[in-house]
């Protein structure tokens, strides 16, 4: 018995599949980003297709080889064991073919019609002797017993095209390089028992050609489902491809909508944020201007009527006037004693609403200021943390500053006038994530739901100061549990808060 024929193998398809998926991989990958999707899978599908259908045609061929194979090598095993086993009837008493059946066995090999298609004959013993041979050579030798002996011995019939060259073949005694080597049992003793091995050899143009017609039908058929199976997968992904285009064209769309409207967005909060900056500059020069008229104005006339008034009590106490004068001067004194009050809060409201110079000054040195000046005038103490750590290099803006100025000047004040004689604090941290400032106090407090229905000016325009600035505002406050207000400020203004909502916690942070 031969070995497996080497073309036969399917060691070529898989080399040919390996050099497309090697060739497909440079290509369809750098041109993954141009092309659609469709058009990716016809660049990587088809080298992968294409080695599927070499492969399974390969297959299909081989088994319809070997199925034509078995098929001629049992016909002509029939033909082989009917002619064969009457001349062996010999064979199982005394283990040799005697000279009359080795003659006749010669005639059949030379004369018969069904021999014309064997071109060599060798007859077995089941144990590996040689009975019979048609060239005559290895006849009596024990040769080694292979896989189609073994296979004839058991009863079955072993077919397969043999490929031998060179020693190889002269050693196996095969008359061509290319031959279909048959192995068949010879029943013997009344055709129930296996005496003998019939080995022939046959010409394969008879398989060639069924073969080769077999295997050309069965390529058609396997290309031409592959063809309908890629075809019908294009469209699959051809719809698929389609769908995501127009999907992704949909949202280009919508991106390019909402860059716009987030450009238009960037516009007007650009336009809210110099619109505030411009109502804190507005505020200011308004309230430097209302101090300056305050100074100039009624604290003038107030000064000019308090002369008058001293100059006509000095006039009353002269001894040439009327004794009956000298009963005004208790009046002249308490008008006095009211103009002198006027005039002193008219220059502490003055002084107030006139802004110092903050420009040069950073924030905890902007708190520290307020807190000074407050007790200064309260002479009251306040407790005060200050914790910055911020870039000395990038101070905060002039309207930051203003802010954090006004916020804490009405917060002190509002615990003088509604908290005074309790313990107040004073909290200030500031980093690069923004500025949080809270004033605690320990007096009465006040519900903060009836502050905001009587809209009190002071926290409402506090709210407003800090929102206008993208801050946070809160008050936490309860009758007899004190207040703390407490503000978030960005490092640089964000009109509207940071997510374009104002944001104003209430008591119930408490």
């Amino acid at each position: 018995m031969s070995s497996p024929d080497p073309t036969q193998t399917p060691r070529p398809p898989s080399r040919s599949r390996s050099r497309l998926f090697s060739l497909s991989l440079p290509i369809s990958l750098p041109l993954s980003l141009s092309l659609s999707l469709s058009q990716q899978f016809l660049l990587v599908s088809f080298p992968v297709l294409l080695a599927s259908t070499l492969v399974i045609g390969w297959w299909v061929g081989k088994q319809v080889e070997e199925s034509v194979v078995h098929r001629i090598g049992g016909d002509t095993a029939l033909y082989v064991d009917g002619f064969i086993a009457p001349h062996l009837d010999g064979l199982h008493r005394t283990g040799q073919i005697g000279d009359a059946d080795r003659r006749a066995l010669e005639a059949l090999v030379v004369d018969a019609d069904w021999a014309r298609r064997i071109v060599s004959l060798r007859i077995w013993r089941p144990d590996g002797v040689v009975l019979f041979s048609s060239d005559g050579e290895g006849v009596g030798q024990k040769l080694e017993i292979d896989e189609g002996l073994e296979i004839a011995a058991a009863g079955s019939v072993y077919s397969e095209i043999s490929v031998r060259r060179g020693r190889r073949q002269t050693d196996h005694g095969q008359p061509l390089e290319r031959m279909i080597e048959t192995y068949t049992p010879i029943h013997t003793a009344g055709r129930g028992h296996i005496g003998a091995i019939a080995e022939f050899y046959q010409m394969p143009d008879e398989i060639d050609r069924e073969a080769g017609s077999a295997q050309r039908r069965g390529w058609l058929i396997v290309a031409g489902t592959m063809l309908a199976t890629y075809l019908l997968l294009f469209l699959i992904v051809r719809r698929g491809s389609l769908t995501i285009v127009n999907q992704r064209n949909e949202l280009r769309e919508r991106l390019m909508q909402l860059t716009a409207m987030h450009a238009q967005n960037d516009a007007l909060n650009a336009r809210v944020r110099r619109a505030a900056e411009d109502a804190i500059s507005t505020h200011e020069a308004l309230l430097q201007r209302v101090s300056a008229d305050v100074h100039d104005g009624p604290s003038q006339d107030l000064g000019f009527a308090l002369m008058q008034i001293k100059n006509l009590r000095d006039a009353q106490t002269d001894a040439a006037v009327d004794p009956t004068g000298a009963a005004l001067l208790p009046d002249l004194d308490r008008i006095s004693d009211a103009v002198q009050a006027a005039m002193r809060d008219l220059r502490a409201i003055s002084a107030d609403l006139e802004l110092p110079e903050l420009e040069a000054l950073a924030l905890d040195a902007v708190a520290a200021r307020v807190v000074r000046d407050f007790e200064a005038k309260t002479q009251g103490a306040v407790i005060v943390t200050l914790e910055t750590a911020v870039d000395p290099d990038q101070p905060a803006p002039l309207r930051i500053k203003t802010t954090l100025y006004r916020l804490l000047q009405e917060s002190l004040a509002n615990v003088f006038r509604h908290a005074r004689g309790s313990r107040c604090r004073v909290e200030l941290r500031t980093d690069a994530g923004g500025i949080r400032l809270a004033v605690d106090d320990d007096g009465p407090g006040f519900d903060p739901a009836q502050a905001r229905a009587h809209r009190r000016l002071g926290l409402s325009g506090m709210r407003q100061r800090v929102e206008s600035q993208g801050g946070t505002f809160g008050v936490t406050s309860a009758p007899g549990q004190g207040t703390r207000i407490r503000v978030d400020l960005p490092s640089t203004a964000r009109p509207g808060g940071e997510d374009g909502r104002n944001m104003t916690r209430t008591n119930d942070e408490r």
